[in-house]
C-alpha cells in the first residue's frame, strides 16, 4: 500500500503477522512518566559501518550498548539545569569528547511498543506531541513520519546541526496515517539536533504518542478573512480543514438580511508543517458594497460556525482598525488577552494590521493554532492585514505556512513596477540574465507578503523587510562572475525592488490616507539593533510621499517619532510621516540609550518610548483625521510606565485637508490655522540632504482659488506640477541623485495664470 508523507511516497509491506481482526480501542503508547528510552549522546554515528544511514531507526537495530532512562532529557551549559521553562530529568552529554566546548550535533533515541496480531490494520491514525530544542526528526519502524526545523539536514551523515536558534524549547504536535504500524514490535526513533557548535542548551520531552481507531475529524478551523484589491465587492476567506484526506471545500454565503444561500467552491492550497490537515481558500465575488453577509466554510459536510462580515463602504468616512506589534511569545496566554482587550475597546473595527512575528517558529503548528485561537472571532469577521517577520521564516524558509494560512491580493512588486531597476534585466549578459532570474523569483515570492488594498479611503500597504538568501536566491541561479553580478547584493536589491514598487503605487494612490506596515524598523529602538539598508531605501520613499503612518514591530519595545525634516515652528506639531514601533506579545527587550540611538544618529526624534509592557493600538479614521491611541495591555516587573493595564499610553492626531495640508499634533495640541495668503504667488524653496540624496521642496501660495503651476527647469530635465491650490498651499517635491546635481543651478517657476514668481536654487550648498 502507498503511504504519502511530507512530500514523498514510501511503500510499506503487509503487516508482519496475519491474524483476524480483534476489537481494539484508542491507546497511548508513549508517555513521559512511563516510557523508557535507549539513547546515544557521545557524538558518534549509530549507523557507522552499516549499509543504510537510517539503519538505527529500524526494528532490528542493536541498541543494547546505549544508555537508557526516562525523559525528559537535556543539559544547560553541560549540567542538569533549566532550559527555558523546562528542567530535564536526565542529563545529556553536552560536548564532544576532547573538543572543549563544541556541542554534540545529534542525539539519538529509541523506544518500542507491541501490538497483538491483527491490531496494526485496525488503527487508522497516530497522534503525538514533542517539546524540543533545537530540531527534531521522528521515525516509526524506519519510516520518517515528522520533522521539525530540520530543513538544514543534508542526509549525508547522522551527526548534523539543525534548527534556527529559537531560544526556549518549542512544542509541536503531529498526526500521521497508521500505515507505518506493524503487528508485533514497533520502534519509535528520534534524532535531536543542536543548532550550532556553541549552543548553550539541549532539550527533549516526548510526552505522548497515541494510536486511534478512527481518523480524527474536526470542524474547519483557522477561519480568517483577508482583503482583496476590491473589498467593496469581494472578499477572501481561508481556513484549515478538519479532514486529512479531503481536498475539496466550499463556502456557503448569504446576505445577512436575506435567505438565499450561495455556494462557492474553494481551492485546495497545501498541507504544511507535517500537519496532514489541508488548507483552503476562496474568493467571494459579486458582493454588494456596504452589505452584511453571513457565511460558513466546510469540507465533506463538516462545517464551521456561521460568521458575519460587512463589505467595505465606499461612502463611509468614519471607521476604526487595530494595529498589533509582535505576538510571537505567550501565544496561549498573553496574546488572547491582548486581542480580547483590543476588541472590547474597539468592537466595530473593519480589520487589524499585524507587524510580523505572529508566531515564534514558522514550522510550529501549535503556535499557529494558538495565534488563530486568539484571533478566532476577530479574524473570521474582520479583515486581517499581516506582514511576515523574520520568525515566520524559522523552520519554513519558503514561507509555506504563511502562504497556506493567508490569501492576499496579487498586486505585489514585479519587473513592471521596478522602475530603473528593470533596465538591469535587459540584454544577454551574465549580469542581465542573473538579474532577470532574481527579479522573476522575487515577483513570485512577493505574492501574499507584499501587497496593498484600498479600504474606505485608506491605502493599507504591507511590505516584507526580512532578507535571507535562503528564499531570495533561486535554486538554479544562472552563473555570473564579477563584482557587478547581483547575487552578491541580493539583500539590498530585494529592498530596492520593493522601494520601486512602493514609489509606483503611491504615485497613483487615490486614497487620502496611506499607511505602511512591515516588521524590522527603519528606526530601531531596542539596544543593539539597526537596519541601515531598509532606512537607506525606504525612508526616502516614505518622506517623498508623506506617508501618514509607518507601523513596525520586531524590537519588543515601544517607540514613536518623526524625521527631523518634518519639524515645524509650532510646539508639538510636525508635518510628515509618523514612525511607530510596538510590541503586542510577552517578549520584551531593552531600549537603546535615549541620547544616542538609531534615531538620534539618523536625523530622527523619538517623541515617546518605553519597555517592559505590551500594547495594542486603535486608529480612528474620519474624513479629515487619523486619531491614534495606544493602550497598555500587559505589564512586567521591568515596565517603564506607571500606567495601569487598560490605560491610554500614547496619543496623537494626523489631520489633512482637501488641499493636502497635513499636521501631526500631540494630544491636546490644536492644528495650526492657515494664515491668509498674499495676493500674489509666493514661492519658497528649500534643499536638504535626505538619505544621501539632495531633495528639493517647493511651496507656492497665492490669494486666489484655482490651480498653481509649478515648473522646475535644469540642465538635467524639466518637471511640471499642477496642484489645485484653493487659496492655500500647493507643494511639489523633486529629488535626484547627488551626481546629477554637482554643477549648476535649478530654476523654479510658480504661476497661477495671472502672476508668477521664479527662484534660482544652488544644490552645491547641500553638502550631500
Amino acid at each position: 500500500m502507498a503511504l504519502a508523507l511530507f512530500g514523498t511516497t514510501v511503500i510499506t509491506g503487509q503487516s508482519a503477522l496475519a491474524a483476524p481482526e480483534t476489537d481494539i480501542e484508542d491507546q497511548t503508547v508513549i508517555t513521559t512518566a512511563d516510557t523508557e528510552w535507549k539513547f546515544l549522546d557521545d557524538g558518534s554515528d549509530p549507523a557507522a559501518g552499516l549499509s543504510s544511514l537510517n539503519a538505527w531507526t529500524e526494528n532490528d537495530f542493536d541498541d543494547s550498548t546505549w544508555k537508557n532512562a526516562k525523559g525528559s532529557f537535556g543539559a544547560k551549559n553541560g549540567s542538569l539545569g533549566a532550559v527555558g521553562p523546562y528542567t530535564p530529568k536526565t542529563l545529556l552529554n553536552h560536548y564532544l569528547p576532547e573538543q572543549g566546548k563544541t556541542t554534540v550535533p545529534t542525539y539519538f533515541f529509541r523506544t518500542s511498543f507491541d501490538l497483538e496480531a491483527g491490531q496494526a490494520d485496525q488503527y487508522v491514525e497516530l497522534s503525538g506531541e514533542a517539546t524540543y530544542d533545537d530540531a527534531l526528526v521522528i521515525w516509526v519502524n524506519g519510516t520518517k513520519v515528522a520533522g521539525f526545523l530540520d530543513d538544514r539536514l543534508t542526509g549525508e551523515n547522522n551527526q548534523e546541526y539543525a534548527g534556527s536558534s529559537n531560544g526556549d524549547p518549542v512544542t509541536s504536535t503531529f498526526r500521521i496515517p497508521a500505515d507505518v504500524l506493524v503487528d508485533g514490535e514497533n520502534t519509535v526513533a528520534v534524532s535531536l539536533h543542536q543548532d550550532r557548535e556553541v549552543s548553550s542548551d539541549i532539550y527533549l520531552d516526548f510526552p505522548e504518542l497515541s494510536l486511534h481507531t478512527t481518523e480524527h475529524h474536526e470542524p474547519p478551523s483557522r477561519v480568517i478573512l483577508t482583503p482583496t484589491e476590491t473589498p467593496e465587492t469581494s472578499q477572501y476567506v481561508s481556513w484549515l480543514g478538519g479532514i486529512a484526506n479531503e481536498e475539496t471545500g466550499v463556502v456557503e454565503i448569504r446576505e445577512t438580511a436575506g435567505t438565499e444561500v450561495r455556494s462557492i467552491d474553494a481551492r485546495f492550497v497545501d498541507r504544511v508543517n507535517n500537519n496532514p490537515l489541508p488548507h483552503f481558500s476562496a474568493e467571494l465575488t459579486g458582493l454588494t458594497p456596504a452589505t452584511s453577509y453571513t457565511y460558513r466554510v466546510g469540507n465533506a459536510g463538516s462545517y464551521s460556525p456561521w460568521y458575519t462580515f460587512k463589505t467595505a463602504d465606499p461612502n463611509a468616512k468614519n471607521f476604526q482598525y487595530i494595529y498589533f506589534g509582535d505576538a510571537q511569545i505567550g501565544l496561549d496566554t498573553t496574546w488572547p488577552k491582548v486581542v480580547k482587550q483590543a476588541m472590547a475597546a474597539a468592537p466595530n473595527i473593519v480589520g487589524s494590521v499585524h507587524a510580523g512575528d505572529l508566531i515564534n517558529t514558522g514550522s510550529n503548528e501549535t503556535e499557529w493554532t494558538n495565534w488563530f485561537k486568539g484571533m478566532k472571532d476577530s479574524g473570521a469577521t474582520t479583515n486581517v492585514m499581516a506582514a511576515p517577520g523574520n520568525h515566520e521564516y524559522s523552520g519554513d524558509n519558503k514561507l509555506l505556512a504563511w502562504k497556506a494560512n493567508f490569501e492576499y491580493p496579487g498586486n505585489n512588486p514585479s519587473v513592471e513596477t521596478a522602475g530603473e531597476l528593470a533596465k538591469l534585466t535587459v540584454g544577454d549578459t551574465p549580469q542581465a540574465i542573473q538579474y532577470r532570474a532574481l527579479f522573476e523569483r522575487w515577483t513570485e515570492f512577493a505574492k501574499e507578503t507584499v501587497y496593498f488594498t484600498d479600504y474606505q479611503g485608506v491605502r493599507f500597504i504591507t511590505i516584507n523587510a526580512t532578507r535571507s538568501t535562503g528564499f531570495l536566491v533561486p535554486d538554479n541561479l544562472p552563473a555570473c562572475e564579477g563584482s557587478d553580478c547581483p547575487a552578491g547584493n541580493v539583500s539590498s536589491l530585494w529592498v530596492q525592488f520593493q522601494a520601486a514598487w512602493l514609489d509606483h503605487i503611491l504615485e497613483d494612490s487615490d486614497s487620502k490616507w496611506n499607511v505602511v506596515t512591515f516588521h524590522q524598523p527603519v528606526y530601531s529602538a531596542s539596544a543593539g539593533r539597526n537596519e541601515p539598508v531598509l532606512r537607506e531605501h525606504w525612508v526616502p520613499v516614505f518622506q517623498k510621499h508623506n506617508i501618514d503612518l509607518v507601523q513596525m514591530g520586531h524590537d519588543h519595545v515601544y517607540a514613536r517619532g518623526y524625521h527631523n525634516s518634518n519639524t515645524t515652528e509650532h510646539e508639538g506639531v510636525t508635518d510628515g510621516p509618523v514612525y511607530v514601533v510596538s510590541n503586542s506579545g510577552a517578549k520584551h527587550y531593552d531600549l537603546a540609550p535615549a541620547a544616542d540611538n538609531v534615531w538620534t544618529q539618523n536625523d530622527a526624534t523619538q517623541v515617546l518610548r518605553g519597555r517592559g509592557f505590551t500594547t495594542y493600538q486603535i486608529i480612528d479614521v474620519t474624513e479629515d483625521a487619523l486619531t491614534y491611541k495606544s493602550y497598555v495591555a500587559e505589564k512586567t516587573s521591568t515596565s517603564t510606565t506607571d500606567l495601569a493595564v487598560g490605560d491610554l499610553w500614547d496619543e496623537f492626531t494626523v489631520t489633512k485637508d482637501e488641499a493636502g495640508t497635513k499636521w501631526v499634533t500631540e494630544a491636546g495640541v490644536k492644528a495650526p490655522e492657515e494664515a491668509e495668503p498674499a495676493l500674489a504667488v509666493d514661492v519658497n524653496t528649500s534643499v536638504r540632504c535626505l538619505a544621501g540624496k539632495a531633495t528639493l521642496t517647493v511651496a507656492a501660495t497665492n490669494g486666489e482659488a484655482g490651480p498653481i503651476s509649478l515648473k522646475i527647469v535644469s540642465d538635467f530635465g524639466t518637471k511640471q506640477f499642477n496642484k489645485v491650490n484653493s487659496g492655500k498651499k500647493g507643494t511639489a517635491a523633486f529629488s535626484t541623485r547627488q551626481a546629477e546635481l554637482a554643477e549648476g543651478t535649478i530654476s523654479v517657476e510658480a504661476s497661477d495664470g495671472t502672476t508668477s514668481s521664479t527662484q534660482k536654487v544652488d544644490f552645491a550648498a547641500t553638502g550631500c
